[in-house]
Order: C-alpha cells, then sequence, then structure tokens
C-alpha cells in the first residue's frame, strides 16, 4: 500500500502570514501515527518566484518524507532550479522543469512531475519536450503504478476564475495517457479548491491550496477567500491498485 500526501499553492511571499500556514500543513503531516510514503507538491511554491521565497519554502517544507515538487505559474524556473532543487542550470535555467521520482523500494509508485507552465503566462501547455519525456517515462516501467503531476488541469473545473487560465492543448496529453494503462491518476493545483473528475478516462484529482480558496460560482463573496483553513489531500494506492482521497482541513 501507498501512502501520500499532496499539497499545492503555498505562494510563499516572504512573511509571516502564509508561512504559518504551511507550517500548520507540515506539522499536521509530520504528527501523524504513521509515515506517509512522500508528499506532493504541485506548483506555485512561491508568490513571486523570487530566492528568498525558495529559502523560506526549503525551510517550510523540511520534514521526514521524500518531497516530490513541480513548479507553478508563480514559480520561476531559474530560482526554483537553483535554490530549491540546488541545481545549476547547467540544462539551460529556462527549460522545462521535468523529474521523475519512484517511491518506495522496490518502486511502489512512480511520479512523473511535468513543467506546465508557460514563462509570463497564468495558464499551461506541456511543450513537446515535455509530452516526448512523459511518454519516455512511462514507457521505462510499464507494470508500476504511475501518478502524472503537474501545477494545471487539463480540464475544465466549472470555476470561471480557474478555468480561464488552466492547462490548454490538452489533446495531446490524452494521447500520451492513452498509451500507458499504468497510469492511475492525474494530480494536479492551480484551482485553490479541491475538486475530482477525469481526463483521459483517468482520475484527475486537484489538491485544496495552502494560501487560500476559491469560491465557486454560486457562492458570494470575492473569488478568494483568505481566511479559509489551508487543507491536504490524502491518498492512498492499495494492494488491489484502488485509490481513495481523503481530505484535511488545518486548523
Amino acid at each position: 500500500m501507498l501512502v501520500f500526501a499532496q499539497l499545492s499553492d503555498l505562494h510563499l511571499d516572504g512573511g509571516v502570514a502564509r508561512a504559518r500556514r504551511a507550517e500548520a500543513v507540515l506539522r499536521h503531516l509530520t504528527s501523524l501515527s504513521a509515515p506517509l510514503d512522500a508528499v506532493l507538491v504541485t506548483g506555485d511554491i512561491a508568490d513571486h518566484g523570487l530566492p528568498a521565497e525558495y529559502e523560506q519554502a526549503r525551510k517550510a517544507l523540511a520534514c521526514p518524507y521524500p518531497v516530490l515538487t513541480c513548479p507553478g505559474n508563480h514559480d520561476a524556473r531559474a530560482a526554483y532550479r537553483r535554490v530549491l532543487l540546488g541545481e545549476d542550470g547547467g540544462t539551460g535555467p529556462d527549460a522545462p522543469i521535468n523529474r521523475v521520482h519512484r517511491v518506495g523500494s522496490p518502486a511502489k509508485a512512480v511520479f512523473a512531475l511535468c513543467d506546465s507552465t508557460i514563462p509570463g503566462h497564468d495558464d499551461g501547455r506541456l511543450t513537446d519536450e515535455t509530452l516526448h519525456w512523459l511518454d519516455s517515462v512511462l514507457a521505462e516501467e510499464p507494470g508500476v503504478p504511475a501518478f502524472v503531476c503537474f501545477h494545471h488541469p487539463p480540464v475544465v473545473l466549472h470555476a470561471p476564475y480557474v478555468d480561464e487560465i488552466r492547462q490548454f492543448d490538452e489533446r495531446r496529453l490524452a494521447d500520451v495517457i492513452a498509451r500507458h494503462p499504468q497510469v492511475v491518476a492525474v494530480l494536479c493545483g492551480h484551482a485553490h479548491t479541491a475538486a475530482a473528475t477525469t481526463f483521459a478516462g483517468r482520475p484527475c484529482l486537484v489538491a485544496p491550496a495552502v494560501a487560500s480558496t476559491v469560491r465557486l460560482a454560486w457562492e458570494r463573496g470575492d473569488p478568494l477567500d483568505h481566511l479559509a483553513p489551508p487543507a491536504v489531500a490524502f491518498h492512498i494506492l492499495d494492494d488491489q491498485g484502488r485509490l481513495t482521497t481523503h481530505h484535511r482541513v488545518i486548523t
């Protein structure tokens, strides 16, 4: 059995308020009665992509579990690479940040972390380079369950505030996923609200945000609720290959 947490959209800005929200989530995760296999963070880790914000993130995300991250539209690739990943940018500071992680020994699951960002834009798209990389990663271990992870949802969530800046040109991604039946689910963030739908015939699960919560079109108030508490998703992949997800609000 594989048990991991997913959090998203920390938007750390060097200030105290958002840092406290992130710290509350990590305290909850590190106080669990049983260890997690991993913590997945699906983007918008920093609010302005500044090196100091990634220094804050490195401290906030320190925990005894493997921490797997991918960038969001508020992140900046060069600073993300240098500060958060500890890389020198030798492959090109502005190239997509795609990483694969195998969790467990032997591997219980493969996490393909894709960069869905378009520098300078809030919406997302996977480049041809990223899609080729993803296809190759999934082809390497067809017998191991896989999660495809990125920031931007590739589907309409019926939340206008988010749908205008979702991931577009998604048919290409669907074609890749269709070739790999071991893909358990697509995991993303960006929407600032927990959501569940399907994409390419697989579950598409959107994590709640740490920094704030999006109000839905039929809810009163400003689009973003900054007072709602942070939340986290827990995903369980059991030995029969069934995926179950729970959400916890952190108060």
